[in-house]
């Protein structure tokens, strides 16, 4: 089973359970709160002194069927080389989780997404599975990374994806996405400028 969620919701399940056992899988040096174990392919065990830290090597997951309560993977899944692997492993060592991925919009305004990101995600919500395809360039990125992040504090709907999952996780990957004609953002700027111009001429 696989839902839309919210991360403030999931933030709240987990400030409640106190003995669950939690594991963010390659957060880097942003973990959630919440964890119990971190899981990166870097070795930042220094960074994690107060809780338990484990070096990922290798595509398997260091960790026993369903070892965990809750798997928490934000902003992952769109990186690895195999996702199909990937969501099969986190859905061995975990009961149920929390997946975060950008959405097309977000990934394709991001400079810095443009050659780390492999993947584009959508949630099918009335066949509950997530579509996976090859990421697409539609348009040349305008944004850091920190410009998104202030824009996710209004606009996060358009700019994430959040999915609670339990038992199992169901996806597909499509492979006849369509090839749009590729935006050009300064001509999008023109437009936006001329019609600007002409309402300006027209006081």
């Amino acid at each position: 089973m696989i839902k839309r969620t919210s991360k403030s919701h999931i933030d709240k399940i987990l400030s409640e359970k106190k003995n669950w056992k939690i594991l963010d899988i390659g957060c880097g040096f942003n973990p959630n709160q919440y964890a119990t174990t971190i899981c990166d392919v870097l070795d930042l065990k220094e960074q994690y002194s107060d809780k338990k830290f484990v070096k990922l090597d290798g595509e398997k997951l260091p960790f026993n069927d369903k070892e965990f309560d809750f798997v928490i993977a934000s902003h992952v899944l769109e990186h690895v080389i195999d996702p199909n692997n990937f969501l099969k492993e986190i859905s061995r060592v975990a009961k149920q989780g929390y997946i975060e991925v950008p959405t097309k919009l977000e990934d394709n305004l991001v400079f810095e997404n443009k050659k780390a990101h492999l993947w584009h995600l959508t949630f099918d919500d009335v066949n509950q599975v997530i579509n996976i395809s090859k990421k697409i360039q539609y348009f040349e990125p305008i944004l850091a990374v920190s410009s998104i992040k202030k824009l996710n504090n209004y606009f996060r709907d358009s700019l994430v994806l959040e999915l609670y999952w339990e038992n199992t996780i169901e996806f597909k990957f499509n492979e006849s996405i369509q090839q749009l004609e590729k935006l050009s953002v300064l001509s999008l700027f023109k437009k936006y400028f001329s019609k600007k111009l002409r309402m300006l001429l027209k006081k």
